[in-house]
């Protein structure tokens, strides 16, 4: 979930080895601050629906325009429980409801805050931008908008029918802007979940979605991107829920190194949907040199999964940083979103919507084809061309 500068999206449903921890079962990051482009709906059974809850950047306003606000209560908002959660988890430390109360207190009385992990201060500083982003987003077709620009990439064989809650922040950690996880409610608790468990959420830090553009329509479009990007790992995730070929692949496929390659072309398909809305002739900075360097690092981690001597501890630092780290280096997330455009623009969009109902094998097998085809490509090992098309 970590962006150029930071941005991480976790992940929706998704079978982990049974030898990862929770946080990681629960949690997959993704980075994207890129335009979007409406649709008309087309796909009748694609039926997604965000529950915009704004209540937590609401209150969160307040209190940085030093009006009163009950701290304790704000503390306890379901959207900022998530995003001190998530803080925590990311900076490596248990962020618990308490702490981000005295977090809280400490702006409200002015005090220094030493460690600021929730980056408080320098959302305080921001607030006129904050809150207009927010009533930017409250005036227009914000949901309609997002969801019929992940609708075009689905498959109409299955039904992808969801309610899902977006909270609206404006607290967190620099790193995260955005990011979906699985949820439990004990009371106003969230119990973080894996896979066929909880509630799939989306969670909207404002205060680093300012940060996007100078201008306000420009950050507007880029938020837009960013949680159509959130919202496809969510559709994806039910989508799998309803498809006998992805159940199937589950069964039949539960190693560390099948799990790199969904992931691979989970995160990368949402990568490409939010690349694709700059335009066709867009491309990040020095693209061609830093994916081969991404392809190189790919090929050395997946090969390494493949180990006899791997243990489970490698393996989840490996599936965790394909997609926790910087950019470029999220090499898992970085390979995907290029395998995608290749298959998009090569070979069509018909054939990239194929791979959603198909699975990570199809997308990984129609890139190897194509590199047979022009040896221009950055190209997977031969170990691992051998195991992906043996399976």
């Amino acid at each position: 979930m970590m962006i150029v500068q930071g941005t991480y999206a976790p992940l929706r449903k998704s079978k982990f080895p049974k030898f990862m921890p929770d946080s990681v079962m629960t949690l997959w990051f993704l980075t994207c601050c890129f335009c979007v482009q409406v649709f008309p709906q087309s796909n009748p059974k694609f039926d997604v629906n965000l529950l915009l809850n704004y209540s937590a950047a609401e209150q969160t306003i307040q209190l940085y325009e030093d009006q009163p606000v009950n701290t304790q209560a704000l503390a306890e908002l379901r959207g900022n429980r998530i995003a001190a959660s998530t803080a925590g988890f990311i900076a490596d430390r248990r962020s618990v409801q308490h702490l981000l109360q005295s977090y809280l207190d400490s702006l409200k009385y002015h005090q220094i805050i030493r460690d600021d992990m929730y980056h408080l201060e320098e959302a305080r500083e921001s607030v006129a931008d904050i809150k207009e982003l927010l009533n930017e987003i409250k005036k227009r077709n914000f949901n309609r908008r997002v969801v019929a620009t992940v609708e075009q990439i689905f498959p109409q064989d299955v039904e992808v029918r969801t309610m899902i809650p977006v909270y609206v922040v404006a607290l967190g950690h620099e790193n995260v802007d955005a990011f979906v996880r699985r949820i439990k409610w004990q009371g106003n608790a969230p119990q973080f979940v894996g896979e066929d468990e909880g509630e799939l959420t989306i969670v909207v830090n404002l205060a680093h979605a300012v940060d996007y553009a100078p201008t306000l329509e420009e950050r507007f479009i880029s938020l837009l991107g960013v949680v159509a990007h959130e919202v496809f790992h969510a559709a994806f995730g039910v989508y799998k829920e309803n498809s006998p070929t992805w159940r199937r692949y589950y069964r039949r496929h539960g190693s560390p190194f099948h799990h790199l390659l969904e992931l691979t072309q989970n995160e990368g398909i949402a990568y490409y949907l939010s690349l694709d809305q700059r335009g066709r002739g867009y491309l990040p900075r020095d693209w061609y040199n830093q994916t081969r360097e991404v392809f190189v690092t790919f090929n050395k981690n997946a090969l390494e999964l493949l180990s006899d001597s791997l243990t489970p501890h490698r393996a989840s630092e490996i599936i965790r940083t394909s997609n926790l780290s910087g950019y470029w280096e999220s090499f898992g997330s970085m390979t995907g979103m290029f395998i995608a455009r290749e298959i998009d623009l090569r070979m069509g969009r018909t054939a990239l919507i194929e791979t959603i109902a198909n699975g990570p094998l199809d997308i990984f097998q129609k890139y190897i084809s194509l590199t047979n085809q022009d040896s221009n490509l950055p190209t997977l090992k031969a170990d691992l061309v051998r195991v992906i098309n043996q399976n």
